[in-house]
């Protein structure tokens, strides 16, 4: 062997050494890796469990170990899994825009959203609910008194099974139209098809059309009314100084109006037309407080669409707030009503149409509601912001609006809406309204140029991801038929338990 096969042989052995060592470090590090992202994956059912079992001994300590107390702790515990499913898939909807926009990032909208929910729910949330979920089942119909608390129990956890499996899917589903659903199907278990309010499930079942169609069609005349007067004039900041603050005028005024119809009820109630007046001296005050503020901050911007998105994004976060507080003040008591008219009905044995919420159940709903937020909210909030269409500042912002405005709308007609429904169609009514004048600026633009978009290039341009639409719409439809079905069941098991 030569001395130069002599050196090649030395220095490939340790070099192949080396090689060996580096694919053994990349499987440990890879090891490492699939570790920490399955500890991460468990943690947050782990802290979710953890709650429970918290609430479980909390409650125990304060109603005692006799059999209505132990009755009383299982339904604090379904009311406590209830309240971290609302807030894994309920509170997305009024910070997933915001987050889409990039106005906030992930762990501001968590925070500001979580505090937000809290105060709602304690300050301002309801301390009176309706024990059949507003008249769906006649409380005539049930039997007995502990008929009723299967009933009550059997809502609710049919309830939260549905809403955990909606999160699992993808799908931002009503938590209100759950927990009718849940009524329903335990009312008639309970007391035959004759006990529900055939009518008001219909008006019900025709929100589901009403509620997306109202947010999409004003989501949409607001971005329309952005485009024509801000976003395609020749001057973009001599526009956006006029109509900006007219817009957070509107909002403010809106969300005035919004919190104190909706959200204020509990410290001081107002009637509509006041709470209108309300909004109107808000805005107007807002318009003008807002005027040297847009100016100051559009000093050096560039003539140009993006240069506008700062302006807007203020106000968005804004808005995203106030409607986390009024939900937290407004759909606490789906989480924490029947619980509250378990323990009602088990402490005083009488079944009552409309009973005060303790205030350590009200705890346990504004807790769980902002713990299910903070663990498992992020899913659906990506999905809201940002997988159904793109959002920057000034189409989130028209999303917030339209929400507020519908939910303010159906309240005088007496329509039982979902917040949910309303923003998620405001989602697809920018994006669909986005589509629509993308291809009629492009079809000008083409016919100028003497070209024809064509079909394949037409498709490829599409802002809705379709796919999403037809989930959440079959999440819609399905909710109460679901609901009704799992309950009916949960309601036999439950009776033939106690029987």
């Amino acid at each position: 062997m030569s001395k130069a096969d002599e050196n090649i042989g030395v220095s490939d052995g340790p070099r192949n050494q080396w090689k060996t060592l580096d694919k053994d470090l990349k499987r440990v590090v890879s090891l490492e890796e699939a570790s920490f992202s399955v500890s991460r994956a468990m943690a947050a059912p782990a802290l979710g469990l953890l709650f429970v079992i918290v609430v479980a001994l909390s409650a125990l300590t304060l109603i005692g170990a006799s059999q209505s107390g132990m009755l009383i702790v299982g339904a604090a515990v379904v009311a406590a899994y209830m309240a971290l499913n609302i807030g894994a898939n309920d509170v997305a909807n009024n910070m997933g825009p915001a987050v889409g926009a990039k106005a906030l990032t992930m762990g501001s909208a968590l925070i500001i959203a979580a505090i937000c929910e809290t105060a709602g729910a304690l300050i301002a949330g309801g301390d009176v609910v309706s024990t059949i979920s507003s008249g769906i089942v006649s409380p005539e119909a049930v039997a007995d008194s502990s008929t009723f608390v299967w009933l009550m129990l059997s809502a609710l956890i049919a309830a939260a099974l549905w809403i955990n499996l909606a999160t699992l899917i993808g799908a931002p589903v009503s938590t209100t139209h759950s927990v009718v659903g849940g009524v329903v199907g335990a009312g008639v278990m309970a007391a035959g098809f004759g006990a529900v309010n055939w009518p008001q499930m219909v008006s019900i079942a025709a929100s589901w059309v009403i509620s997306p169609l109202l947010g999409g069609i004003f989501a949409a005349l607001f971005l329309a009314f952005i485009k024509a007067k801000i976003a395609y004039v020749d001057d973009k900041i001599g526009a956006a100084k006029r109509w900006v603050p007219v817009l957070i005028g509107v909002m403010a005024g809106v969300f005035a109006t919004y919190l104190a119809m909706k959200g204020l009820r509990r410290i001081l109630p107002i009637d509509p037309l006041t709470a209108l007046w309300v909004g109107a001296v808000i805005g107007v005050l807002c318009w003008i407080g807002a005027r040297p503020l847009i100016a100051r901050q559009s000093i050096g911007l560039e003539n140009r669409k993006k240069s506008l998105r700062p302006l807007f994004a203020m106000p968005l976060i804004i808005s995203a707030a106030a409607l986390s507080f009024a939900h937290g003040a407004n759909d606490v008591a789906n989480a924490v009503g029947p619980l509250a008219a378990v323990v009602h009905t088990i402490q005083h044995g009488t079944i009552a149409d409309k009973i005060h919420i303790p205030i350590w159940v009200m705890v346990i709903g504004a807790t769980g509601i902002s713990l299910g937020l903070m663990l498992f909210g992020p899913k659906l909030i990506a999905l809201v912001g940002d997988q159904i269409t793109k959002l920057n500042p000034m189409r989130a912002y028209c999303v917030a609006l339209s929400a507020a405005i519908t939910v303010i709308l159906a309240s005088w007609l007496g329509l039982p809406v979902s917040s949910t429904h309303i923003a998620v169609g405001g989602i697809f009514g920018v994006g669909f309204f986005r589509e629509w004048h993308a291809e009629r600026r492009a079809k000008v633009l083409g016919l100028q140029k003497g070209k024809i978009i064509p079909p394949e290039e037409r498709s490829r341009r599409k802002l809705v991801r379709r796919s999403h639409a037809v989930t959440v719409a079959a999440a819609w439809v399905i909710t109460v038929p679901f609901s009704a079905v799992l309950s009916a069941g949960i309601f036999l098991v439950l009776s033939q338990l106690a029987s």
